[in-house]
């Protein structure tokens, strides 16, 4: 089956304008075959951000009995993300010829037996075989999910043309509950039961709901298109949407191995605890995203204003979320988590508009449409994710052992302000009334800093 996008090229651009009329004229109420795809992408997503989460609360002390420094552990997390780098590339590319609904069962196979076998690793000797033993496990954890969520976008993407950023959004909540569930049930799993239960309960669970997804997932067969990487990246607003990802997925994955680490030793919370703490950012994104998602389809001239502004927000919340020293504010919790809340909500505000522009844009540009270009989008983004994933955990947690989790939390910040040079060249035209919206846009988050950091003092 193969669905249209509802914003195809433009007129004379294009044979298939009759086609993209049926699109526009597809039934709002969702088909059985749309439900099943919700439900099998709904499952998919669940289920990796539990096994990916619950490594936060508890993992980064288990490593330091055994030996391995700060940065090593951020290297460790850092692996999953290189390896799902490289494999999404490739698995963007053959999508076609491999087969979504293959590669989607395949990748959850792989997945679910390595998250098991992760908790096995405890029972390893310290040092260089421990360390050793985590890389090639998240290595192959990575391929496995590399596999799934490339399928699961690109096939998502296809049932649903017209209502990307809603239904993507609507799908998010179940994300956001993975990483909610996650840290919380690892946590509590951890101090009931040991190491290595979080693991062989999760896993198994990822396992439990693959012969639901191989009966309720239908096939796609499509063929494949001469349009490469190469082509897709070079035009300037994908180039600027790629930075975007990256910026957001390093200031997500810097936290996996600093964040625990810094609530433990400044505010003394038990293990169990600071799992809840993670709700604080999972939960604004899970619970915004939906909204984020119907406004960015209704009103795609929103879309760079929910970039731009998270963006800068997003920034803000790290600057405050030691906070950094150069405030002289003394670390809070309450302050702590607010940030996080407030940076769910940003988080949500960039993630959510990406994918219908980038479609958008290569539609505009003369891409084909079907799967092999839905593959090359979802493959190219998941590869940008996963790099950010490890740049994000390695330079952090080098910077979080030279420098302390509030420098390196402000550093981290300012990743997601990389495109912002890039931003006025491609969306605004050089006229007086777009240099006037950004002066208040800086005004705004100036007027915004000096009140927190003035009612942080007050309460300090």
């Amino acid at each position: 089956m193969e669905s249209y996008q509802a914003v195809g090229p433009p007129d004379g651009e294009s044979p298939d304008n009759d086609r993209l009329q049926v699109a526009n004229e597809e039934p709002k109420r969702l088909s059985r075959e749309q439900m099943f795809i919700m439900v099998s992408t709904a499952s998919l997503n669940f289920s990796s951000m539990v096994c990916y989460s619950i490594l936060g609360p508890f993992f980064p002390r288990e490593a330091e009995k055994k030996g391995v420094s700060s940065t090593i552990v951020g290297f460790i997390f850092g692996c999953f993300a290189l390896f799902n780098f490289l494999t999404s590339l490739i698995m963007g590319k053959y999508l076609v010829q491999i087969g979504a609904k293959f590669m989607f069962i395949a990748g959850m196979f792989v997945s679910g037996c390595v998250t098991i076998l992760f908790g096995f690793l405890d029972k390893a000797p310290d040092g260089p075989i421990f360390i050793g033993l985590c890389f090639l496990v998240r290595a192959m954890d990575a391929i496995g999910f590399a596999a799934a969520a490339t399928a699961s976008f690109s096939i998502l993407i296809n049932a649903f043309p017209q209502n990307v950023a809603t239904v993507m959004g609507i799908l998010e909540i179940f994300t956001g509950l993975g990483l909610v569930l996650g840290p919380p049930i690892g946590g509590f799993l951890y101090q009931s039961f040991g190491y290595e239960i979080p693991f062989i309960a999760l896993g198994s669970v990822m396992l439990l709901m693959m012969p639901l997804n191989m009966f309720i997932l239908p096939n796609y067969n499509s063929i494949p298109k001469k349009d490469s990487f190469l082509k897709l990246i070079v035009l300037p607003k994908v180039a600027i949407l790629c930075l975007n990802i990256f910026g957001l997925s390093s200031s997500i994955a810097f936290l996996d191995p600093t964040m625990s680490l810094f609530v433990l030793e400044k505010f003394k919370l038990p293990a169990g605890y600071v799992g809840l703490v993670f709700l604080a950012l999972a939960l604004p994104y899970s619970l915004s995203s939906p909204l984020l998602g119907f406004l960015s389809d209704k009103k795609p001239r929103l879309r760079k204003w929910l970039l731009i502004i998270g963006a800068f927000l997003t920034t803000l919340c790290y600057i405050f979320l030691g906070p950094a020293p150069i405030l002289h504010i003394e670390s809070q919790l309450w302050l702590f988590i607010l940030m996080l809340v407030l940076n769910g909500f940003a988080l949500a505000m960039t993630a959510i508009p990406i994918y219908p522009e980038a479609i958008n844009c290569a539609y505009e540009n003369g891409f084909e449409e079907g799967l092999s270009l839905l593959g090359l989008v979802s493959g190219l983004f998941g590869a940008l994710w996963a790099l950010g994933s490890f740049v994000g955990p390695t330079l952090g947690g080098f910077l979080n052992e030279k420098l302390g989790f509030e420098w390196s939390a402000a550093i981290q910040g300012g990743f997601t302000l990389l495109s912002v040079p890039s931003w006025n060249s491609s969306w605004f035209r050089a006229r007086e009334d777009s240099f006037i919206e950004w002066n208040l846009m800086g005004c705004f988050f100036l007027i915004a800093s000096l009140n927190l950091t003035s009612f942080a003092n007050l309460r300090a």
